[in-house]
């Protein structure tokens, strides 16, 4: 039973991983976000990405008006420590 609880936790964080990278590729193409595929990936991945991208809003990182948007490497980062915790947690309970 624990084996299929952190597959399945492996399997989720690969996932949301790859909407994230997703997410990245698209945003470099010019790509209408009325499409109902990439307002998915949108729907799915903002809740994560807005509120740390807030955190990051007071300082602008670049130069010449340029942003960069660190929040898609911060969520993965947390996602897999979450994931890890919760592995833990079930191989320990």
């Amino acid at each position: 039973m624990k084996y299929l609880i952190i597959q399945a936790l492996d399997g989720m964080s690969m996932l949301f991983y790859l909407l994230i990278l997703a997410r990245c590729l698209i945003s470099w193409l010019p790509v209408d976000r009325s499409n109902k595929i990439i307002d998915l990936l949108y729907t799915l991945t903002e809740p994560v990405l807005a509120p740390i991208r807030g955190l990051f809003d007071r300082s602008p990182l670049g130069g010449y008006g340029m942003r960069i948007d660190f929040s898609p490497v911060i969520a993965i980062i947390l996602v897999n420590i979450v994931c890890n915790i919760l592995k833990t947690i079930v191989v320990y309970v």
